[in-house]
């Protein structure tokens, strides 16, 4: 990827990153640039993600979250197959233009692909609240334990697409 892209300024200096009115942000070393996505209403973050430019450009362009999809290695429409737009209510990017904030109302009320409203269903406990199984692993406790949606009707019986 060039350090310039259609729809994106050439990052030159701190200031013009810092405090200007262009848009230059500041992909990884794979292109990429991470997306933190709420509910517009709630503020409940709903996932992470990525983009790529090309999905950031497709997001400013629709309105709709589009993001890069790492385990697939494909521009990922959120939605596009679960009907579960995410749409953009509020678009922004934090102060060295490295990391985006998506603000989105999500149409089906869900957001994670594994049926749960948002990505972020359970709660790691801390301190006094921790509990270790007999393995030695921290046990995760639910925040959420009724599904928006049945995964297996919306994708079939197709793989889980998170790589482990």
């Amino acid at each position: 990827m060039s350090e310039q892209d259609p729809g994106f300024a050439k990052r030159e200096t701190v200031e013009q990153v810092e405090e200007g009115g262009e848009l230059a942000p500041k992909f990884d070393k794979d292109g990429l640039i991470p997306v933190v996505t709420t509910d517009f209403h709630s503020g409940e973050v709903l996932m992470h993600a990525y983009m790529n430019a090309e999905a950031m450009r497709k997001t400013i362009e629709l309105g709709e979250a589009v993001y890069w999809s790492r385990s697939r290695q494909v521009l990922w429409h959120k939605g596009a197959t679960s009907g579960l737009v995410q749409k953009v209510k509020q678009m922004l990017i934090d102060d060295d233009q490295d990391t985006v904030w998506l603000r989105v109302e999500v149409t089906g009320g869900a957001s994670c692909h594994v049926g749960y409203r948002s990505c972020f269903y359970r709660q790691i406990p801390v301190g006094s609240d921790a509990t270790i199984g007999a393995d030695g692993a921290v046990k995760l406790t639910f925040t959420e334990t009724d599904k928006v949606f049945d995964p297996k009707e919306v994708y079939g019986d197709a793989p889980n697409p998170t790589k482990l």
